[in-house]
């Protein structure tokens, strides 16, 4: 039994990122608790807790990444194991939500899964749920339970503060992530530049314009995630096409899809940075990928939840 702060606590590992719950499970000074994950032969899905849980704040971490189906499958039928075993609270560490691009319906008859999932992890007995930099804020409305949404920003502002960089432009990949660039290029004292883009179907982005001044400017493109890389690729040639110096990309979610990593090796992208809210297995690391860990900030917010203190200090 862990007693951490007069409490008992346990955190638990499902298979998307075990390295990353052990490296929070370090800085906090909790070993990582017992449980097997495992499949009977057509595929389903059992989970064996080998230790008590009764009366225990259990943190449980869980990206909901590919193969995203798997991965939330596993998560609820945790949740509902350790439900049954009598934890006294339910606190699902999500550092990637999986569903989260479909938050609204953009055309007619499609479904708003974002919400849908929100719904099976509150049904499943979450009482918290902690997730990183999600692909819309007001998915924090979809819960009627509390909900911390961690930015990356500190920790990616800080990487490009220490490389000293000089004539800075941060550019949104989108019109959507303005906020997000204005963000970075505050703390870096830098302008910033909107990429204007169509697309035409999911996953294919056109560039049509490039909005604000990038000729002879250091860029740094920055999203939440990076998918199948063809968005970044394509705005990173328009930029150089705009008269650019070194551009760089940074995002939170490194999902890397298919030829995700070719396409960046190819683009005149000069470095790629990320966090591992997401495992990258060797064949999809790269030689301009440089990856940073969140493991501090998800252990300190998690601290700050065991102490019954706040956590909003921890997003500047």
């Amino acid at each position: 039994m862990a007693i951490f702060h007069g409490s008992k606590v346990k955190i638990f590992a499902l298979s998307s990122n075990i390295r990353l719950a052990q490296e929070i499970a370090d800085y906090i000074g909790i070993p990582l608790s017992d449980c097997e994950v495992f499949r009977f032969a057509d595929g389903e899905i059992n989970i064996d807790i080998r230790e008590t849980v009764r009366g225990h704040k259990v943190f449980v971490i869980q990206s909901t990444c590919c193969p995203v189906n798997e991965n939330i499958m596993e998560l609820l039928i945790m949740m509902d194991a350790l439900k049954r075993a009598s934890a006294r609270e339910i606190n699902i560490v999500m550092p990637y939500y999986g569903y989260s691009r479909q938050d609204r319906k953009a055309k007619a008859r499609q479904p708003i899964s974002a919400k849908l999932i929100a719904d099976l992890v509150q049904t499943a007995g979450a009482t918290r749920v902690i997730c990183m930099d999600l692909h819309a804020a007001q998915i924090q409305g979809f819960f009627n339970i509390p909900i911390d949404n961690f930015r990356a920003l500190p920790i990616v502002a800080e990487y490009f503060k220490q490389k000293n960089i000089k004539n800075i432009c941060v550019v949104s990949p989108d019109h959507g992530g303005v906020a997000r660039a204005r963000s970075l290029a505050n703390v870096l004292g830098a302008p910033i530049a909107i990429i204007d883009k169509t697309r035409p179907e999911p996953n294919i982005a056109e560039v049509m314009n490039i909005i604000g001044q990038v000729k002879g400017m250091n860029c740094i493109i920055i999203d939440d995630m990076i998918d199948t890389g063809g968005s970044i690729a394509a705005a990173s040639v328009a930029l150089k096409a705009a008269g650019a110096k070194d551009i760089y990309a940074a995002c939170t979610h490194p999902l890397l899809s298919g030829q995700a990593p070719e396409r960046i090796m190819n683009s005149p992208i000069v470095e790629m940075i990320c966090t591992n809210t997401v495992f990258l297995p060797e064949e999809k690391k790269f030689s301009k990928l440089v990856q940073l860990s969140i493991a501090k900030l998800l252990g300190q917010g998690i601290i700050n939840i065991i102490d019954d203190q706040g956590v909003s200090s921890l997003f500047g």
